[in-house]
């Protein structure tokens, strides 16, 4: 079994605690301490287990691996019955679902965001993570993922092709929301909703080990160190049969250091979202924010407020408003940080900060253009691959499997480019 950095996991601790009694000390109410608790759940989680949703793409590509995929697929659906089994007892009309237009913005924020994933090897919110793990790029893609939201901001706001949708069910204007195509079946349409998103769930998984079995058969399976590393523990823990004491540093190990499978990653994310969707009765995003953030940045270099909204036709308050005051800034800040205290809880910090600074002039390209395909995706499709991929999915909306085709159609093809921009034969 692996042995406990007693640094780095006392600087873990350190981290939390302080965090903890700053965020009930200076944050301005509950409401915004709670945002912070799912923010370091968000972030730890993310990081223990090794989970995201680029690697759905670039592990399939790069080393023939849908370990990653599938679990994603399973988090879709153990979401989606949160959400019906939420919904059926309280009325959907009280929660504010993500039913997302569909559309040709849908479609093309879609293969945008998927290339760029694959080219800065995160998403909108690995991006936070690697900033733990991988900072010079992390750094460069949210500072140009900001950019793209920015000038992505008067897209959003003003183009039909991004606003309105081409098709809509019975209850929501704004797309199709998957129960309103089954009110036959005796439980308000969740029932048959929960069946399509289980089949879908299915297919995808299918079609994924499909793949990795022909990878295997052709040898251009290599596997991903990470989950190779997943599976090696489990394996041990299954080995040792003996008594360990509770007080001991094996289980504290085990309790808190050991890397997480990518299932338990998906359950434990899974119970965050049920959390936002019962305690703020919606969703989960991300990227709007990195927008913002980046308007602020205007701001301290002396651009008039009245030109940043008078461009990105966002109200002044998401630019001038007290930054810890903001919900998704709160939430998103302490992603970076629960990633932070699991790294350094895994003695995982030093190696991979000091591996993560280490960047090329090639490379930084790579991260600028994939940050502006990510941020201006974003405002096409309405969403990220959380905005637009996962809480739709949840939310039992048509879009997010929309999304999801092109989000991952792009991550193959982004994965491509890259492979040719870096092989110089360009």
């Amino acid at each position: 079994m692996g042995k406990i950095n007693r640094k780095e996991f006392t600087a873990g601790i350190i981290v939390l605690v302080v965090v903890l009694i700053a965020g009930g000390a200076f944050l301005k109410d509950s409401s915004l301490f709670y945002r912070m608790l799912v923010g370091l759940g968000l972030g730890y989680a993310l990081a223990r287990a090794m989970f995201g949703f680029a690697g759905s793409a670039n592990r399939a590509y790069n080393a023939g691996s849908t370990k990653l995929l599938r679990a994603l697929t399973m988090m879709f659906f153990m979401s989606a019955v949160v959400t019906a089994a939420l919904c059926f007892a309280g009325g959907s009309e009280n929660y504010g679902l993500w039913i997302n237009q569909i559309n040709l913005g849908l479609v093309l924020g879609g293969l945008m965001f998927g290339i760029g994933m694959a080219f800065c090897m995160c998403c909108a919110s690995g991006v936070l993570t690697d900033i733990v793990a991988g900072p010079s790029r992390a750094v460069i893609t949210l500072f140009f993922f900001g950019v793209g939201v920015y000038i992505g901001f008067p897209l959003q706001a003003t183009q039909g092709w991004v606003t309105d949708t081409l098709v809509h069910s019975s209850s929501y204007e704004t797309g199709v929301f998957l129960p309103d195509l089954f009110k036959f079946d005796g439980m308000s349409g969740y029932l048959g909703a929960l069946i399509l998103t289980g089949i879908l769930c299915l297919l995808v998984a299918g079609l994924g080990k499909s793949y990795e079995n022909k990878r295997r058969k052709a040898g251009t399976y290599t596997g991903v160190d990470t989950e190779i590393e997943q599976e090696k523990q489990e394996i041990e823990v299954l080995k040792d049969n003996e008594s360990v004491p509770v007080l001991s540093e094996t289980t504290v190990y085990r309790v808190f250091a050991k890397p997480w499978t990518l299932k338990m990653g998906a359950v434990v994310i899974t119970i965050l979202f049920a959390t936002l969707m019962i305690v703020t009765k919606g969703g989960w995003g991300a990227s709007t924010p990195y927008g913002h953030w980046f308007g602020r940045l205007l701001l301290l270099f002396g651009v008039p407020i009245e030109s940043i909204t008078g461009f990105t036709m966002q109200g002044a308050e998401s630019f001038t408003m007290p930054f810890f005051e903001n919900a998704m800034n709160v939430q998103n800040v302490c992603i970076i940080l629960g990633a932070l205290i699991a790294s350094l809880m895994m003695g995982m910090f030093t190696k991979q900060f000091k591996a993560g600074l280490k960047i090329t002039p090639k490379e930084i390209l790579i991260y600028v253009i994939g940050g502006l395909l990510m941020g201006v995706g974003t405002r096409l499709s309405n969403g990220c691959n959380v905005g637009a991929l996962y809480s739709p999915i949840a939310n039992l909306s048509l879009s997010g499997w929309i999304y999801f085709i092109f989000l991952f159609g792009g991550g193959m093809l982004g994965n491509a480019i890259k492979k040719w921009y870096f092989s110089g034969k360009q």
